[in-house]
Order: structure tokens, then C-alpha cells, then sequence
């Protein structure tokens, strides 16, 4: 009776065991379930910033070529300023001279 007994109280204790190992296999599974869930939710942020970013540059790259074109249509401008300054000093000195040679005869 008494090898029963203690069979019994062994194959309890077994049967506790693989109780608590099943428990905690599926503690685990749980956890790793949640890990892999906010694994997949950062990726999907880490992509979606990622596609921001790149619109970013696209923009900014645009942006960059615009003001570019927009600098060499003011340096064509201030071209055609200067430009036409020279020819507005020029045409004053010939009216001055010709005022000066009006004035002297």
C-alpha cells in the first residue's frame, strides 16, 4: 500500500508539473503572440515613415530644382536691368552733350 501511495504522490507531482509547463508554454506563447503583434505594428510605422520621408525628398527636390529656375530667372533679369541702365546712361550722355553743344553755339 505503502509503494501505492507513493506512486501516486509521484505521478501527482508529475502531473503538476507538466500542468505548470503547459501554463507557462502558454504564458509564453501568449507573450511571444503579443511580441510578433507589435513587431508587425512597428514595421508598419517604420514603413509608412519611411514613405513619408521619401515624399519628402521628392518635395524637396522639386523644390530645390524651382528655385533654382527661379535664381536664373532673376539673374536673366538683373542681366537685362543692367542692361538697360548702360543703355539709359548712355542716352543721357548724348542728350547732355547735345544740351551742352545746343548751349555753346
Amino acid at each position: 500500500m505503502n509503494k501505492t501511495v507513493n506512486t501516486v504522490v509521484r505521478a501527482s507531482v508529475i502531473a503538476l508539473a507538466v500542468m505548470m509547463l503547459s501554463g507557462c508554454y502558454s504564458e509564453l506563447q501568449r507573450q511571444v503572440d503579443e511580441l510578433n503583434a507589435k513587431v508587425d505594428r512597428v514595421s508598419a510605422t517604420a514603413s509608412q515613415a519611411s514613405s513619408t520621408a521619401d515624399a519628402a525628398s521628392a518635395t524637396a527636390q522639386e523644390a530645390r530644382q524651382m528655385a533654382s529656375g527661379s535664381q536664373s530667372t532673376a539673374n536673366q533679369a538683373l542681366n537685362a536691368a543692367n542692361q538697360s541702365q548702360s543703355c539709359c546712361d548712355a542716352t543721357n550722355e548724348k542728350m547732355d552733350r547735345m544740351f551742352q553743344r545746343s548751349q555753346s553755339k
